[in-house]
């Protein structure tokens, strides 16, 4: 096993086995733990964490931690914190039922022994005693808050939201402040690259084939249409690109002064990667902020990236460039100022976010550790979707109060009568009944 102040070279596109440092200028891959493809320059001394790749050159990384102590391994830990505090989450329902029992069955001993006492009449006690019990039956209680989450749910699910949560309907009424991963969830995680022409596409397509590099991916991803070009003298120079022959002649992908460039034969053609907005994600920003949340995006981008697409989206609070640890304590952070979060994100680095938020939300494309710390998933590709469920929660959480007011005004009419002895069992079940079904009809309307 390996243990602080051991030495381990690593190859180029091999992963990191444990945190260390580098004793070497290196590129790193940290799309494990932020999220974000872009390759990110390191110096000597800078922090690598276990899980990220090595581009370019080879690296050799002094130890800082055993692997059971390295950033991924606290990642899961903290997600199994997260999710083990909410699952305490005591729903309203059952507070409401520990109180409501023991009251319900004082009242009928009380009522037995008043009648008995008052007038020795055995029977006509215990006919007074099993009314009391039958009227004050919590049927009305019992449903106010399942009738309401099942209709809700199957809404939702309709919908295209899959509620994971027994609770999470109830936690979604509650949100006050919704927080959005950038990459995979505001974007769609794959670039696009605008106005190029075919036969520059399918020879960018072909050189970007020929690398593991994160931006040769990108390429790969935007140009998946395109058929690649037939190249020839197929070479990768580490840090400088990638090279070939196409109909006897060079070129050659790689790093320009602002970004990826292809150089053909005569001319050089930018290569602009442009983020490509997840449908929804403009008119799911304004709504939200229409309705009255705050919109925060955090993410583990650059500052400048970050910004860009906040601009583009009018999203005025930004966290960028926070790793993934770091993202579920901003989280903790919120929750300390009193704020209600709702968490919606996609990657590794968002599942301890995910399990720390109030409630939290994942798209169906998310990796399955942010699927199972999530309280829901989005199977369909709109954004709109995370305000029509915000919206649908607080709708459910009216219909929720006005069920319980049906049943506290049926048990404020109805035990007096009770208790008094002007109900008979039969007439008892019958009003029982009636406001059970009312409930219900109450429950399932439009």
């Amino acid at each position: 096993a390996l243990m602080p102040g051991d030495r381990i070279a690593l190859a180029a596109g091999a992963r990191a086995p444990v945190d260390g440092t580098a004793e070497g200028p290196a590129t790193l891959d940290r799309s494990a733990l932020t999220g974000e493809a872009a390759p990110l320059p390191l110096s000597v001394g800078g922090a690598v964490c276990a899980g990220e790749v090595i581009l370019g050159a080879p690296l050799t990384l002094a130890v800082t931690r055993r692997a059971e102590d390295s950033t991924l391994r606290r990642l899961a830990a903290l997600v199994e914190v997260a999710e083990t505090g909410r699952h305490r989450y005591s729903g309203l329902a059952d507070r409401a039922a520990r109180l409501y029992a023991p009251v319900v069955h004082g009242l009928a001993a009380l009522a037995f022994a008043l009648w008995w006492g008052l007038t020795g009449d055995l029977h006509h006690a215990i006919s007074v005693a099993t009314a009391t019990l039958i009227i004050t039956c919590p049927c009305a209680l019992a449903l106010a808050i399942p009738a309401v989450t099942a209709a809700m749910t199957g809404r939702l699910f309709r919908g295209g939201v899959l509620l994971k949560s027994p609770t999470a309907l109830e936690r979604l009424a509650e949100i006050d402040t919704v927080v959005f991963d950038k990459t995979g969830t505001l974007t769609e995680g794959v670039a696009r690259l605008p106005g190029l022409a075919p036969e520059a596409a399918a020879v960018a397509r072909a050189l970007a084939e020929a690398s593991d590099h994160p931006v040769s991916r990108a390429l790969v991803a935007a140009l998946a249409e395109c058929a690649p070009a037939q190249l020839t003298d197929l070479r990768e120079l580490p840090g400088e690109g990638v090279e070939a022959r196409w109909n006897g002649r060079p070129v050659r992908l790689g790093r320009g002064a602002k970004g990826p460039v292809l150089e053909l034969p005569g001319e050089v053609i930018p290569l602009p990667l442009t983020e490509h907005l997840r449908p929804g994600a403009l008119e799911v920003i304004a709504d939200l902020e229409a309705t009255g949340f705050d919109v925060v995006m955090l993410t583990g981008d650059t500052p400048a990236r970050a910004e860009v697409l906040a601009r583009r989206l009018g999203i005025a609070k930004v966290h960028a460039g926070v790793r993934a640890g770091d993202k579920a304590d901003c989280l903790a952070g919120m929750t300390r100022e009193g704020r209600r979060v709702l968490m919606v994100g996609d990657g590794l680095n968002d599942t301890g976010a995910l399990a720390r938020a109030h409630a939290s939300l994942a798209p169906a494309s998310a990796l399955d550790a942010a699927r199972v710390a999530s309280d829901g998933v989005m199977l369909g590709v709109d954004l709109r979707a995370v305000a029509q469920t915000l919206a649908l929660a607080r709708r459910a959480r009216r219909r929720i109060r006005q069920n319980l007011a049906v049943a506290a005004l049926y048990n404020a009419v109805a035990i007096p009568v009770a208790v008094l002895g002007h109900a008979t069992p039969l007439m008892a079940a019958a009003v029982m009944s009636s406001s059970s079904i009312l409930v219900v009809m109450n429950a399932v309307r439009r």
